[in-house]
């Protein structure tokens, strides 16, 4: 749903641009509270992630894919606040390094896949696990019903900013059904592999799902056919360093190197949902051209390599090296923004 330059006119953009910020702004503030030692380039390495599985469109219709937005799974993963940079990091990479989602209409595209999705879903997130049982089956249920309604949320917060700035005349109420059919399918993709994705590493790591902390139902024991609460144990809390989150940390690396490298050439070539409507109603009238259409790794392949695979692959190993990076950068610097001496220095095991 990367909204390209020329759908949304001048003055519209420039208001996207300010909500993005200040919600950018806000997000900064926010993950102070979030982010930790462990979490801090988890962070980095949930942005390059999302990077990777944005490159595997998938087919959802006739002649239209998809691919996952990822603000659900950013939201879940390491918090809304979080999150929402996780999604902004992704944005402007693509947009200055692959020329995918135009530079004018960043604003446009960090609010509708950033704002939008990080805030619907983890607002239905945390109403879903208050009124299910407290266990993992029933956390990553809500991330799938979360990530599923997210995407068609975005949808309909799009065609609500093109109604207001859209630069061509087309019936808003054409649109607003196409955007939100096609989107409801792509939303299905979204919640299966979100769903999959904290499925795992809650299976792996719970502590280190955000949305899955303080969720664990408590252990059961059965007496006499009988099921009751297990006495507690005691408190003994391990410093969050003893922890090491390398294994993790590896395996979402490579994992996301190989879906970029090497499976994403398999990915579906149809266009996604929304440059489907935009063709099919005439929003792509006046689309213009890219700022960075010159760029060496414009449209996900490596300039002057002539072999598809290779360019490919090769343009998505560079784009997760460079995002992850660039989000672990930031992340380690907001975290160590933190004032020295509050309690938002210290992770709920370290002692006090």
């Amino acid at each position: 749903m990367h909204v390209p330059d020329g759908f949304i006119n001048a003055p519209v953009s420039a208001v996207a641009g300010v909500v993005a910020a200040g919600a950018v702004a806000v997000g900064l503030r926010g993950a102070r509270r979030e982010l930790d030692e462990r979490t801090a380039p988890l962070a980095g390495l949930v942005a390059a992630f999302i990077f990777a599985v944005q490159m595997l469109n998938f087919p959802v219709a006739a002649g239209t894919s998809g691919h996952l937005l990822g603000g659900a799974l950013a939201a879940i993963l390491v918090g809304p606040y979080t999150g929402l940079l996780c999604i902004a990091v992704v944005l402007l990479m693509q947009g200055i390094l692959f020329a995918d989602g135009g530079l004018t209409a960043l604003g446009v595209n960090i609010t509708v896949m950033g704002v939008v999705t990080t805030v619907v879903a983890y607002a239905l997130f945390r109403g879903l696990t208050r009124v299910l049982p407290r266990t993992r089956r029933s956390t990553t249920v809500a991330a799938f019903v979360a990530a599923l309604v997210s995407v068609p949320a975005a949808a309909v917060v799009f065609t609500l900013i093109y109604a207001i700035g859209g630069t061509t005349d087309v019936p808003i109420g054409k649109v607003f059904t196409a955007m939100v059919g096609v989107h409801v399918l792509i939303g299905i993709g979204e919640a299966v592999i979100t769903a999959l994705t904290v499925g795992a590493v809650i299976a792996v790591r719970p502590d280190l799902v955000h949305g899955a902390r303080g969720l664990a139902a408590p252990l059961k024991l059965r007496v006499d056919g009988d099921l009751i609460d297990a006495p507690a144990a005691p408190a003994a809390p391990a410093p969050a360093a003893a922890r090491s989150t390398r294994k993790v940390w590896v395996t979402g690396l490579v994992a996301a190197l190989l879906l970029a490298g090497f499976v994403s050439f398999y990915a579906s070539a149809s266009p996604d949902g929304l440059e489907k409507v935009a063709a099919d109603k005439g929003i792509d009238e006046k689309v213009e051209e890219h700022g960075a259409a010159d760029s060496p790794l414009a449209d996900y392949g490596v300039k002057d390599i002539g072999n598809a695979r290779v360019s490919g692959g090769l343009a998505g190993v560079i784009g997760v090296g460079v995002t992850i990076a660039v989000g672990s950068g930031v992340f380690w610097a907001v975290r160590r923004s933190r004032t020295p001496g509050t309690s938002e220095n210290r992770t709920p095991t370290e002692s006090v």
